[in-house]
């Protein structure tokens, strides 16, 4: 926290600048340490893509900007991250965490509009088949730009800042085999349990999503594109919001957040729709409205008023 002092001196919507040269170093270890190939650098960041984040930032709900205001250090732009966001804990004197900062690509997001961008992440943990298709759509047409892009990327990354400390999942840096029980984590516990022979987690879905152990972003699809409707058909059997949010129980709150302040709270949609030989095959929807989903909303409910 020493190292963060003067950022905290700061209002929460002017905490926004270039990656310090601390920062880069730590992020490029970070990349060797998980065997990412991606270098982080330090990049200028052009006055309308500032813009676009200040915008972006000053336009969530003030419910989301109290949340988060005593716990996020700052919102920082590299290139060559790895991925479009990344959140990290920030250590009291104890080496406990207790705030967080938040890294953004700034060439991944520069030339991204909102469905673009959805479309591209969620097309990740699936192989390429010239016979299926996924789009995301996220904004409507007169509000798909890079600003609403960079706004539901941050609120997943402020989702990670808002849980430090705030019992909701255990830490995202600690091994589960050092956690015996997940009964101090109320919303983790709604679907996710601890394996400590295999030192991970299980969905307590996944008898009926058996495919959820095989959906990975960003680093290499493990699923075949004609698994797809088979997928999203499995993932309405879950609690979970969205597939990433089936990944991990940190991302499984990130998600929650994200989903659920962009559809309910700032009124926009979230729709996946997925195409077989051209025609469409299923449509997924927000949950928030449905029964499998009733636990978490009235978890955030709570949590948002808190």
């Amino acid at each position: 926290m020493a190292y963060w002092e003067s950022a905290f001196a700061k209002p929460v919507e002017q905490r926004v600048g270039v990656a310090a040269r601390e920062l880069v170093i730590y992020l490029n270890l970070d990349n060797i340490q998980n065997g990412y190939p991606n270098k982080p650098q330090a990049v200028a960041i052009p006055e309308d893509f500032l813009k676009d984040v200040n915008d972006a930032f000053a336009e969530m709900p003030p419910l989301v900007k109290q949340l988060i205001a005593n716990k996020l250090a700052g919102i920082q732009f590299v290139r060559d991250l790895g991925g479009t966001g990344y959140t990290e804990y920030i250590f009291d004197r104890a080496s406990r965490p207790t705030a967080g900062f938040i890294v953004l690509d700034v060439d991944v997001l520069a030339k991204q509009t909102a469905n673009a961008w959805g479309t591209w992440k969620e097309n990740t943990p699936f192989k390429p088949d010239a016979g299926f298709r996924l789009e995301a759509e996220i904004e409507a047409k007169g509000q798909d730009n890079r600003k609403n892009a960079i706004q539901y990327i941050l609120l997943h990354e402020l989702g990670h800042v808002a849980s430090i400390n705030a019992a909701i999942h255990p830490r995202w840096d600690q091994s589960p085999k050092k956690i015996s029980t997940l009964v101090r984590y109320p919303f983790a516990q709604l679907s996710w349990e601890i394996v400590n022979k295999a030192n991970g987690y299980a969905s307590v879905f996944d008898g009926s999503f058996p495919q959820r152990r095989n959906v990975a972003y960003y680093f290499g699809a493990k699923l075949e594109g004609n698994q797809m409707v088979n997928v999203y058909e499995q993932l309405e059997r879950t609690n979970f919001s969205t597939l990433y949010a089936a990944t991990k129980p940190g991302d499984d709150f990130a998600e929650s957040f994200v989903s659920y302040v962009h559809t309910v709270l700032l009124k926009r949609p979230l729709e996946i729709r997925l195409y077989r030989d051209g025609r469409i095959a299923k449509t997924y929807r927000s949950c928030w409205e449905e029964k499998r989903c009733a636990e978490k909303r009235k978890f955030l409910e709570e949590f948002l008023k808190s």
